[in-house]
């Protein structure tokens, strides 16, 4: 492995940011650190890059120590939130900043700004002040410039939260294409998960220090290691077993996403819509599951009420990453939505979404089942 943190520890006083964390970073794998504010990630981060004094652990590349290597010297670039270009240069100046500090000669900078601009989809900007730049084309100036020196490694902080949703989620794309074409191996700190599993090859989620679950994304995704993950992840609700057995046909614990019951006439469960907000693409509902008799909604309802079913508060970050909105306390992670044990959410076309009071039909659909531990 490149890199490799061996129990890394940071504390100030009494509080310890980050508490035994153990991972490894393979060459040219691009590993995200996801988590909420708080959890530790950033601080991580600095650690590795030297920012930052572990109280306890190794920070290796290469199986090597670099405890006593100062930042400068360890051969990483680094990419935070804001870019941090320099204003009285043009791009072509920022990007080829660290050149300049290795004394490379000046054909051999130029040659290499004209490459990573291309590369990063700004050819022919070598002369464009960096304060005329869009916040997306600052970024893609940031990333040239920590590229340009060909670190060993590329840390990212938050290197997309500070650009507006659309254009987060484009560049995002670019990113992760830009890295594997630069064959770059990185350490990426977020707190979005669409951001972590689009440029990660595995994702770490980290809580309150520690690092809670590694894996590929859509193993970290189906199958988060407890409730907490699951939470974060976006599920708001929580099922015991049983109770998913009978629902769902899923004999575990899972955790369902508001993804998890969509409205299909031919759908086997049966529930009363009790609110519903718009959002980009669908309507969220939130049911009451129902049934009389043999009909399946009566299975359901009696599975929805059993002590299995718990409903879950998704904490702001899980709530946001979701896309549902803030409610700690109703647990379904829809606005003004409460939470009780056969009320859910569900999913529903744009055009001609049913009103509160309709009874709608609902179909499970697997993609937002999430499998717990």
């Amino acid at each position: 492995m490149a890199l490799e943190l061996n129990g890394i520890s940071v504390r100030y006083g009494a509080v310890e940011a980050v508490s035994d964390v153990d991972l490894a970073v393979g060459d040219g794998e691009v590993v995200a650190l996801l988590g909420p504010s708080g959890c530790g990630k950033s601080t991580l981060l600095r650690a590795v890059a030297g920012l930052e004094q572990p109280s306890a652990g190794v920070v290796a590349w290469d199986g090597v120590d670099v405890a006593g290597t100062p930042v400068h010297r360890r051969g990483f670039g680094l990419v935070f939130q804001d870019g941090q270009l320099f204003p009285h240069r043009d791009v072509a100046g920022n990007v080829a900043f660290g050149l300049r500090m290795r004394r490379e000669p000046r054909e051999v900078r130029r040659a290499r700004v004209d490459e990573l601009l291309e590369l990063v989809g700004l050819g022919g900007y070598q002369r464009r002040k960096v304060t005329e730049l869009s916040g997306g084309e600052q970024q893609r100036v940031a990333l040239a410039r920590a590229l340009a020196p060909r670190p060993r490694l590329l840390l990212l902080d938050e290197p997309l939260s500070a650009l507006d949703r659309a254009l987060r989620e484009s560049l995002a794309v670019d990113l992760a294409r830009l890295l594997r074409e630069a064959g770059a191996t990185a350490l990426v700190v977020t707190h979005d998960h669409d951001e972590a599993f689009t440029l990660a090859d595995r994702v770490a989620v980290m809580r309150a220090g520690r690092i809670r679950q590694v894996g590929p994304p859509s193993l970290v995704w189906r199958s988060p290691v407890d409730v907490e993950v699951a939470r974060f992840l976006g599920c708001g609700k929580v099922l015991g077993a049983e109770a998913a057995r009978r629902l769902l046909g899923v004999p575990a614990r899972v955790g369902l996403r508001a993804t998890a019951l969509r409205v299909d006439p031919d759908g086997p469960l049966s529930a009363e819509v009790l609110e519903r907000v718009h959002r980009r693409d669908h309507v969220r509902l939130l049911v009451r599951l129902v049934g009389a008799g043999s009909e399946p909604g009566a299975d359901a309802a009696a599975a929805a009420g059993e002590a299995g079913a718990e409903q879950v508060g998704p904490d702001q970050a899980g709530a946001d990453q979701a896309g549902a909105g803030v409610d700690r306390s109703g647990a379904t992670g829809v606005p003004g939505f409460g939470g009780v044990a056969d009320e859910f959410e569900a999913v529903a076309p744009v055009a001609a979404p049913p009103a509160p009071g309709d009874r709608v039909r609902l179909a499970v659909d697997h993609d937002g089942i999430a499998v717990i531990g």
